[in-house]
C-alpha cells in the first residue's frame, strides 16, 4: 500500500470517495478491497508451476510417452507451466508439433518478464486458447498492449480468461475487445473501469458464457444489464469489491447462483430468475446509515439465501411489501423454495432481534438454518424470554428446521434468550451445533456455557447440541467464489 499512499492520485481520490460514501474511514476499507481481488476471488490456475519435466532414468531407454495417442500428448502439454509445455518441442520429432497443436494454458505468473514473454507466446501459439491468467503484468507498456492482446484472444477462441490490472491508477478504462470473445465460457474481471456500452451493438453476446466474476470493476447498473442480458447460458455470476453503488438486478434465465462478496450496493432485486438456486452475499458495505434493500421477485427454485443482515444493513422486500418487525404473513411474502437461511442479527440489539420473527415467517420450507450473532457496544434492551414467546409461532422453527447452525456465540442474554425459545419450539429439531466466537478461555468457561445450554427446555428429545470453536477464518461467511457455486456440498455455509 505503501507506493499507493504515496502517489499524488492517492489523497483526491480519498477525499473524493469519502464525500461519496460520507465518510473517509470507509475509505481503509474499500481501498483493501480494491487494491487487487483477493485470492477467494480469483479461480485457481489450471497449471502449478510445481509440474515439471523428466527425463527417463538411466536404466530405461523405451520412450513410451511418446507412444501414447495425439488426445493423450496434447492432454499431458496443457497441465504443464507454458515453458515447460513449449520446451516439449525439443524432445523428439514426434512431440515437434504437440504444443502448437494443443489448446494452450497461459499463466503469466510462470513466465519472467512477463510482459514481453505473454507477447511472443500469444503470436507463436496458433490457438484455440483453452484458458488464459494474465494477472502478473507490472510493466509500463502493459495498457498499450492489452487492446492487441484481446484481439489476439478473440481471433484465436479463447474459452477462459482471467485478467487483472496491477497497475496504477485502478480506474484504466478496459478495451471493448473482449466484449467480442463470443467462445468465452468463464470470464473475471478485475480492478478495471468497465467500457460503457451504451454505444454498443444490440448484436453484442456472450453466447457461450456460464461463469462471469467483476472483482473490483467500476461499473453502472446499465452495463451489468447488457452483460446479463446478453449472456444467455450464464450459470453463475460473482460480484466482488465493486468500488461505487449498483443496482444489480437479476433477470436470466440461465442464473443458478449469485455471489456478492464486499460490494457497495444500493439494491439486489431478484427480478424474474426462473432457475436460480443460490444467492449469497457475504459483508456488503452500507455506509452512514445507508442499507441495502435485497428484493425477492420471481425465482421458483431459489433453495438458498444468505447472509442476510437484520442489523439496518439490510432491508428484505418480498413480492412488493418490505418485512418489518410485526409484518403480517401471507402468501404473497413467501419464498416456499428456500430450504437454507442465514442471516446475522446482533440478538443483544432490541430492534434487530424482533426482525427474527418476520422474516422467518417468510421462509416456511427452511429445514437449516444459520444464526450468525453480530457484535454490538450497544445497550438498547434485549429479548427475554417471554417476549420471544409474544411474537407467536414461527412455523419453519416449529415443524421445518432440523440443523440450527448458531455462529459467533458468546453467551449474551439475549442470546441465550433466543435459543430458549427455538429450543422450546422446534418440534423436529434433529442437531444444533453452536460455534463459539472465540476459543473459551479455560475449561470452566466451556463447562459453565455446556451446563447453561443443556439445562435448557428442548421440546425434541432426539435434537443433539454440539459446542464447538471456530475453525473457519471466515467466521461463517462464504468467501470463496469456488465454494460457493460448487453444487456438490448441499450447504456451503456449513464450512465451520
Amino acid at each position: 500500500m505503501e507506493y499507493f499512499t504515496s502517489s499524488p492520485l492517492f489523497m483526491p481520490l480519498v477525499k473524493l470517495v469519502g464525500e461519496y460514501l460520507g465518510s473517509e474511514d470507509w475509505m481503509h476499507q474499500l481501498f483493501h478491497r480494491t487494491y487487487l481481488p483477493a485470492h477467494y476471488a480469483l479461480p485457481d490456475p489450471p497449471v502449478s508451476a510445481a509440474a515439471c519435466l523428466f527425463a527417463l532414468p538411466p536404466h530405461d531407454d523405451v520412450d513410451r510417452v511418446s507412444r501414447l495417442p495425439d488426445a493423450l500428448l496434447h492432454n499431458i502439454v496443457s497441465r504443464l507451466p507454458v515453458k515447460d509445455a513449449a520446451r516439449t518441442s525439443a524432445l523428439s520429432r514426434r512431440w515437434r508439433g504437440v504444443w502448437r497443436s494443443a489448446p494452450l494454458v497461459l499463466v503469466d505468473a510462470d513466465l519472467f518478464p512477463a510482459t514481453s514473454a505473454v507477447s511472443s507466446v500469444l503470436a507463436a501459439h496458433p490457438g484455440p486458447f483453452r484458458c488464459v491468467h494474465l494477472n502478473d503484468c507490472y510493466m509500463d507498456e502493459f495498457p498499450a498492449l492489452l487492446t492487441g492482446w484481446l484481439q489476439i484472444l478473440a481471433d484465436k477462441g479463447i474459452r477462459e480468461l482471467v485478467l487483472v490490472n496491477r497497475r496504477w491508477p485502478l480506474d484504466i478504462t478496459l478495451p471493448d475487445t473482449f466484449l467480442g470473445m463470443a467462445t468465452l465460457t468463464r470470464l473475471y474481471l478485475g480492478p478495471w473501469k468497465f467500457p460503457d456500452t451504451a454505444g454498443l451493438p444490440s448484436a453484442t453476446c456472450f453466447r457461450n458464457l456460464r461463469e462471469l466474476g467483476l472483482c473490483n470493476v467500476i461499473m453502472e447498473s446499465r452495463d451489468l444489464d447488457f452483460v446479463l442480458d446478453r449472456s444467455p447460458v450464464l450459470e453463475t455470476l460473482c460480484l466482488e469489491g465493486n468500488l461505487f453503488r449498483l443496482c444489480l438486478r437479476l433477470v436470466s434465465q440461465s442464473l443458478r447462483c449469485v455471489q456478492i462478496i464486499g460490494c457497495f450496493l444500493e439494491e439486489i432485486f431478484v427480478v424474474d430468475a426462473p432457475h436460480l438456486e443460490r444467492l449469497i452475499q457475504s459483508e456488503g458495505c452500507t455506509p452512514n446509515g445507508t442499507c441495502i434493500k435485497v428484493k425477492i421477485g420471481h425465482a421458483p427454485k431459489l433453495h438458498l439465501l444468505g447472509y442476510l443482515e437484520l442489523d439496518q444493513r439490510h432491508i428484505l422486500e418480498v413480492g412488493n411489501t418490505i418485512i418489518k418487525a410485526g409484518t403480517g404473513v401471507s402468501l404473497s411474502t413467501m419464498v416456499p423454495s428456500v430450504g437454507i437461511l442465514a442471516l446475522e442479527v446482533r440478538l443483544e440489539v432490541r430492534n434487530d432481534a424482533k426482525m427474527v420473527p418476520g422474516v422467518l415467517r417468510c421462509f416456511p420450507n427452511v429445514e437449516t438454518l444459520h444464526i450468525k450473532s453480530g457484535k454490538t457496544d450497544q445497550s438498547t434492551g434485549k429479548l427475554n424470554l417471554k417476549s420471544w414467546h409474544e411474537s407467536g409461532t414461527i412455523e419453519c422453527i416449529r415443524s421445518r428446521i432440523k440443523l440450527l447452525v448458531f455462529h459467533d456465540f458468546r453467551g449474551g442474554r439475549g442470546e441465550l434468550a433466543f435459543l430458549k425459545f427455538f429450543f422450546e419450539s422446534a418440534l423436529v429439531l434433529q442437531e444444533a451445533v453452536i460455534v463459539f466466537a472465540a476459543a473459551p478461555s479455560s475449561m470452566e468457561e466451556v463447562q459453565s456455557k455446556l451446563d447453561i445450554l443443556g439445562s435448557m427446555k428442548r421440546a425434541s428429545e432426539t435434537s443433539i447440541v454440539l459446542l464447538t470453536t471456530r475453525s473457519d477464518p471466515q467466521g461463517g461467511y462464504i468467501w470463496s467464489f469456488k465454494i460457493g457455486s460448487d453444487f456438490s456440498p448441499a450447504d456451503p455455509f456449513e464450512n465451520y
